[in-house]
């Protein structure tokens, strides 16, 4: 008796073992297409190399200085290139909120350029104008006790006791510009909204026999000052501290690269303190732009091309009072100094203000007044003449520096306008 033939598979059966088998192999491919899509190793500062950085602090790397900063710039995983629509659409939704910041926090910034009123109540207070206005009247009032060397800058200054038990850095500069730059970058500050992070400064004429030079004659003979020469007289203030600059413009600087703007979007994630830091510093840049000052960050941007390290050191005549606010020291480059060195110190001057792309919303508003008027000069000179009794000894900007302190003013509101339309 013959054995039934066994019935040979239908079609449906060997489809099913196929796709078995070339599951291993599928599997593999899609991994493959998974790890493509990965972003590409960074370096620690997440950043390419050739850019100006967003990385760590001083403090994050174990050296000396900063204050354990976060970075700016959230780093985001986007994939190299997305292999269809759907792909890209997920990850643009992940970028988008990833930016936003945590659930239950405010914002640091309003409509988009302006820090948040919450956080500027949070910035310390400075110098406040009736404290201000009472130091100034009983400084030029006071006799000069005893003056002494160090503490006050070049060699040339001179620590003063005051008869009133305060004491004074009394700057005696090169040439007159120096000390006619230090009092109209003051009263600017003034008309921005920004004099609180200034020490109050008069001017004092050195009148060896007058009242109060008196009883530090025999100091005066020994300083070289001349007979009738204009001193500034600047508030001393206990208990300073020096500043390392931040991200976008502190530790990961480097000779050649490129500063990023600091906006919005690289608020994220930021304790306060260092926001409220950031608030001061946009001003600083701000102000050391309109004046034109370079013997601050523009100094040490300007070293990093034979020092690679300047960057994580102490910012030049910029200081931290005990509560946190930062005092803008030793103005004396400004306006007047500055303005004659354009061509050498705009390269870093200008760059340093596109770095900033939020601003205190009455600093911006000033600024706004200043160009839609065209007065920058005629409200620096009616503050000035109103408020510092020796303006005339030292005089009041040129013709051509009124005009290039308005011509800044126009470039700093064209600015924020352009980071209002991004």
């Amino acid at each position: 008796m013959k054995r039934a033939r066994r019935a040979a598979p239908g079609p449906l059966p060997v489809l099913g073992l196929l796709l078995l088998g070339a599951l291993p192999g599928l599997w593999t491919v899609l991994l493959r297409r998974e790890a493509a899509a990965l972003p590409e190793p960074r370096s620690p500062a997440g950043q390419p190399p050739g850019r100006w950085g967003w990385g760590r602090s001083p403090a994050a790397r174990g050296e000396p200085g900063g204050g354990g900063q976060k970075t700016f710039r959230t780093l985001l995983a986007v994939p190299a290139a997305a292999t269809d629509r759907e792909e890209r659409d997920g990850e643009e939704r992940l970028a988008a909120t990833d930016s936003r910041p945590p659930a239950g926090t405010a914002s640091p910034v309003e409509r988009g350029i302006f820090w948040s009123r919450e956080l500027e109540e949070q910035v310390p207070p400075g110098f406040a104008a009736e404290e201000a206005a009472a130091w100034l009247s009983a400084a030029r009032a006071a006799r000069v006790a005893s003056l002494e060397r160090g503490g006050c800058g070049r060699s040339s200054n001179r620590l003063a006791r005051l008869s009133d038990g305060s004491r004074a850095c009394v700057r005696y500069g090169i040439n007159p510009e120096q000390i006619q730059g230090e009092a109209l970058s003051y009263h600017l500050a003034g008309v921005l909204g920004m004099q609180e992070r200034l020490p109050p400064m008069a001017l004092a004429l050195v009148e060896a026999r007058g009242r109060q030079w008196e009883p530090v004659r025999e100091e005066l003979r020994g300083s070289h000052w001349a007979e009738g020469a204009v001193v500034s007289l600047t508030r001393w203030v206990d208990n300073l501290t020096a500043v390392v600059a931040p991200a976008p413009w502190g530790a990961e600087a480097g000779a050649g690269r490129r500063l990023q703007p600091l906006s919005a979007g690289e608020l994220v994630g930021l304790p306060p303190s260092q926001l409220v830091e950031l608030v001061q510093w946009s001003d600083l840049i701000l102000f050391d732009y309109l004046t034109a000052n370079f013997d601050r960050l523009v100094s040490n941007l300007f070293s990093l091309q034979w020092d690679p390290r300047v960057m994580r050191r102490a910012t030049s005549n910029l200081l931290r009072a005990p509560d946190g606010g930062l005092v803008f020291m030793d103005n004396e480059a400004g306006l007047v100094h500055g303005y004659r060195l354009l061509a050498m110190w705009d390269p870093y001057n200008e760059p340093l203000l596109r770095s900033v792309c939020v601003f205190r919303e009455g600093t911006a508003r000033r600024v706004a007044e200043l160009h839609r008027r065209r007065s920058a000069a005629a409200e620096l000179r009616r503050r000035y003449r109103a408020r510092e009794p020796l303006w005339a000894r030292l005089g009041f900007l040129s013709e051509r520096q009124a005009e290039l302190l308005q011509a800044r003013v126009d470039f700093v509101h064209r600015h924020i306008a352009h980071c209002r339309a991004q």
